[in-house]
């Protein structure tokens, strides 16, 4: 017999039909992976063309992805500051659009380098994975 956990997991997702990776949950709620570094991906991605603060970044992954992704602010901070550890980003304070003090995080060349290698990965995994959904 299923779980009362396994179960709830079972309504989520007749409610919602679409795979748990394309909701923009960093992770399970056993805490695993789903992809991992997808969310690090999508990140760096949303900083490609400008510096963002942290709800801007959200904000843009949204609306990039139809309102399919959404990234959780327990998900997003923990990923950029580990970014920024990594030296992917580099961040400085400035004042958002509604006049508030907000931390603007930026790549790095270190950052730029990193998204064209995820860029490269991902393409080679998307079209491996369709090679395989379409297979008879």
């Amino acid at each position: 017999m299923p779980s009362a956990k396994e179960i709830l997991a079972l309504r989520r997702a007749a409610a919602y039909p679409f795979p748990e990776m394309l909701r923009g949950v960093s992770q399970r709620p056993d805490g695993s992976d789903l992809l991992k570094g997808t969310l690090d991906m999508l990140i760096l991605k949303a900083l490609a063309t400008q510096a963002r603060h942290g709800f801007a970044i959200t904000a843009w992954i949204l609306e990039t992805s139809a309102d399919v992704l959404r990234v959780e602010e327990g998900a997003l901070y923990p990923a950029l500051h580990r970014l920024e550890l990594r030296g992917l980003l580099r961040s400085s304070w400035g004042v958002s659009e509604n006049n508030r003090r907000a931390k603007y995080y930026a790549l790095t060349a270190a950052g730029r380098r990193q998204l064209a290698a995820e860029t490269e990965a991902w393409g080679r995994l998307a079209a491996a994975i369709g090679r395989v959904m379409v297979a008879t």
